[in-house]
């Protein structure tokens, strides 16, 4: 990971921290929870010898700021594209999962020329039709109460996040050093709840996604990849409003698709729009001027 740098970039009334690597293309990932970008640390040295990889911690986590608010997607959608122009970078390929999917899908809606491809991972948009056969999980709940998750699991941030990496891996596990870091970045009562306060804007951000949807279609070249729990629920909620999708879901596989099956997911970022791989990869796009931080 030595050709990975990080950097404080300003962004919508607050600074990220960002991981880039490599140059080219742009491409953006964006992370959930209980991740940083180093949930990308597996998939971003491949990534990166054609492209430049952008990947940020989201609003609030990691090493950007404790936002007092702010969590909802369209927000967030507007800080990932506000990192774009601090970047330099008019357009990218933008992968979302878990936490990091609605931003992305409003940031496609709302801005289609900033978007040159989307991969959205593991997540639901909202209360669009699609997904009745999935239950949220307790947590969802647990987390959405102001106040009450932080007093919970203050001082027992290490063996809460380890129940999220061994569920989200099929009980693999992360990498140690992942491990700590993300440990690190959950830990303390500030921390914690920006990353409850995620969850706090799900009502707004449900509301946004379907105000995105009513008003037009998603025109850009979508990649819906599943796993375990998700599923194929993401990919039917798209179905009806995408006017170029493709769906996968991959098998033996967690939540956390990248630290678990990172081969798989490259092979699946590997495909063109028309299911064949092409020799530059689903993810080439026209080259483009980049800047550095």
């Amino acid at each position: 990971m030595s050709d990975i740098t990080e950097h404080r970039v300003a962004t919508n009334g607050i600074e990220a921290t960002v991981a880039i690597a490599g140059r080219g293309p742009a491409v953006l990932l964006l992370h959930g929870f209980p991740h940083t970008w180093r949930l990308w640390s597996r998939v971003i040295p491949a990534l990166a010898e054609h492209h430049r990889v952008i990947a940020p911690d989201l609003r609030g986590l990691g090493g950007s700021t404790r936002a007092a608010d702010g969590y909802d997607a369209g927000n967030l959608a507007a800080d990932a594209e506000g990192l774009l122009d601090a970047l330099g970078e008019p357009a990218a390929t933008v992968v979302g999962i878990d936490a990091g999917a609605p931003p992305a899908f409003l940031l496609a809606m709302r801005r289609p020329e900033r978007v040159r491809r989307l991969v959205l991972m593991e997540s639901l948009l909202g209360t669009l039709p699609g997904a009745e056969a999935f239950s949220p999980p307790w947590w969802f709940g647990f987390h959405s109460v102001p106040g009450l998750a932080e007093e919970v699991v203050e001082g027992h941030e290490s063996a809460y996040l380890r129940f999220f990496l061994n569920a989200g891996t099929r009980g693999r596990g992360v990498p140690p050093d992942v491990e700590a870091a993300f440990v690190n970045a959950y830990s303390g009562r500030e921390s914690l709840r920006c990353a409850f306060e995620h969850y706090r804007a799900m009502p707004t951000s449900a509301r946004q996604i379907r105000d995105a949807v009513d008003a037009g279609r998603l025109t850009v070249p979508t990649l819906a990849i599943g796993a375990h729990p998700v599923g194929a629920a993401l990919e039917r909620q798209l179905r009806p409003i995408a006017d170029e999708l493709t769906g996968r879901v991959l098998d033996d596989c967690g939540h956390m698709i990248p630290l678990d099956r990172p081969e798989g997911l490259l092979s699946l970022l590997d495909l063109g729009d028309s299911g064949t791989a092409s020799p530059s990869g689903g993810l080439a796009v026209p080259e483009c001027s980049t800047r550095g931080v």
